[in-house]
């Protein structure tokens, strides 16, 4: 079993939902990524996505252009993610980690050798934003084996059932339903907009369904909680590590706002059960 199927069927078992923060790797500089990424696991982290930076990142809005713009500042690469990945794996076998980013890199890097360097270096997913499946042969070859990272596709308001079926047809890991029309860090949600696309989704697919863009705060996550499996933060642990003044404070910030994330996320889907059980 994958690493990411693992957690989701960890989670599922034990009546939870999957917290996945976003960062940047590199951000601010490549020495922070490895420690905040250890950090957050500990703060309650079930799920890593790690931004790759771009110089063109098309579905970020400014909060995650400035990261971006930051680390590639501060020299970070495909290769060095990469590395960086291999540290991180030499002190935590077990989190999951879902690289997202753009695919010129991974053209530049030569899909065969980018697909074998990111298994080699412990990576489960690849969510590569740009790449629609019809234009994704060669990385699905690539990413075929059992072994391989999974490939992972963005769901949008706009996307059709038909184009559903299409995408999970070749989606594994869990598929990401972005909430709204607009880039990361976008407006407030409205979770009730939320519920029907994810019921939709699930009647299409028995791959866990993630939610993510616009989701800020404890109370929005745990509202998300309770209608999917898996809630991506982005923007708002971007800004709040970029709000910090110096590395311990990073990690002392980061690590708060994942866990206050977390004790939102478990209270809400542990409510209706003991409401059950009183009943």
């Amino acid at each position: 079993m994958s690493r990411i199927a693992d957690c989701f069927a960890r989670l599922g078992a034990a009546g939870r939902k999957a917290l996945v923060p976003y960062l940047m790797a590199g951000d601010p500089s490549p020495g922070d990524t490895v420690p905040l990424m250890h950090a957050l696991a500990a703060a309650g982290a079930d799920i890593i996505e790690l931004g790759v930076p771009f110089t063109d990142p098309m579905a970020d809005g400014p909060v995650i252009q400035a990261a971006g713009e930051r680390a590639l500042a501060a020299g970070m690469n495909l290769t060095k993610v990469l590395g960086l990945m291999h540290e991180f794996r030499r002190d935590d076998a077990r989190t999951p980690v879902v690289l997202m980013g753009y695919q010129n890199p991974i053209e530049a890097m030569g899909v065969e050798r980018f697909t074998a360097a990111a298994a080699a270096a412990g990576v489960d997913g690849v969510l590569t934003v740009d790449l629609p499946p019809e234009e994704a042969g060669g990385l699905l070859g690539a990413l075929g084996a059992p072994q391989s990272p999974a490939p992972i596709f963005l769901l949008s308001p706009t996307t059709t059932p038909e184009r559903i079926r299409r995408i999970v047809s070749v989606a594994r890991g869990f598929v990401y339903y972005v909430s709204l029309k607009g880039v990361t860090g976008s407006d407030r949600i409205d979770p009730a907009d939320i519920a029907p696309k994810v019921a939709a989704i699930r009647q299409l697919t028995d791959l866990p369904v993630g939610v993510g863009f616009g989701i800020r705060d404890g109370d929005t996550a745990a509202r998300i909680a309770q209608m999917a499996d898996a809630v991506v933060v982005g923007s708002a642990l971007v800004g709040v590590i970029a709000a910090a003044g110096d590395a311990p404070a990073r990690l002392s910030a980061a690590s708060q706002f994942v866990a206050g994330l977390r004790r939102a996320m478990d209270a809400a889907v542990r409510a209706p059960a003991a409401a059950g059980e009183v009943a």
